[in-house]
């Protein structure tokens, strides 16, 4: 018997290797092929391998759910694979709360400064949660698309710290020009690596949450980065001004 299984989580070649050895290791499978591009596994089973084992197999990094296909002589319906829109609920609700925090912070009497401070401070602290929920992980899915993390590992697994340090800069006003133009250079690197990603229409999983949630990378992470960095732009030019 044959299956088509859906996964995700899968970031790079090794990924795959990852995922079908896995698989191909489990008692009465007797292949398992899997498609990197297509998020796909199909899968030959001597007998019936439950779902369960099949993700226990896997970790939680890598999430399976099987593909029920139609036929002729059969009308079943079509497991639906989340849209990229839908993926990406998590960052844009992040996003809103973000906003209405930095906002609420800074209303009465209104502060625009104040307001990309805050807005930029919480933005480090809760993207730095995400990560350091899976801290193990994050290295390997940052370093697929960021340029510094490709050439040194280490910066991977020091990240998720930089953000917390720059949270704090932003949000207790302390070495702000310093924070402003760390972001300038650390975003600066990341969004080149993600603009990259892009343009070559690469399968790759955003680690701008971390692992836990796992997002496609499509132009939402291109914006984010672009909001952050043209507010860091705008309030240098203010200082410098004054």
């Amino acid at each position: 018997m044959t299956h088509t299984y859906h996964i995700s989580g899968m970031t790079c070649g090794g990924c795959k290797t990852k995922v079908e050895n896995a698989l191909n290791n489990i008692k009465n499978i007797t292949k398992a092929s899997v498609d990197l591009d297509q998020a796909e596994a199909v899968i030959h089973m001597s007998s019936h391998v439950p779902l369960k084992q099949l993700q226990e197999a896997l970790g939680n990094k890598y999430t399976i759910e099987e593909v029920v296909k139609t036929n002729v002589f059969k009308s079943t319906e079509i497991a639906e694979t989340p849209n990229k829109w839908q993926q990406l609920k998590p960052l844009f609700l992040i996003f809103g709360y973000l906003f209405a925090a930095a906002f609420l912070l800074n209303r009465d009497p209104w502060n625009t400064q104040g307001f990309m401070l805050d807005f930029m401070g919480l933005f480090y602290i809760v993207f730095s949660f995400f990560k350091l929920l899976d801290l193990k992980n994050f290295p390997t899915s940052f370093s697929m698309y960021d340029p510094i993390a490709k050439r040194l590992p280490v910066y991977g697994w020091i990240y998720p710290f930089i953000e917390v340090g720059l949270g704090l800069l932003f949000l207790f006003r302390f070495q702000v020009e310093l924070a402003l133009v760390l972001t300038l250079i650390i975003l600066g690197f990341t969004t080149y690596g993600v603009t990259q990603s892009l343009l070559k229409k690469q399968q790759t999983q955003c680690a701008c949450l971390g692992t836990v949630l796992k997002l496609p990378m499509t132009q939402a992470t291109f914006i984010e980065n672009a909001i952050m960095i043209v507010m860091a732009i705008i309030m240098l030019l203010n200082t410098t001004a004054l």
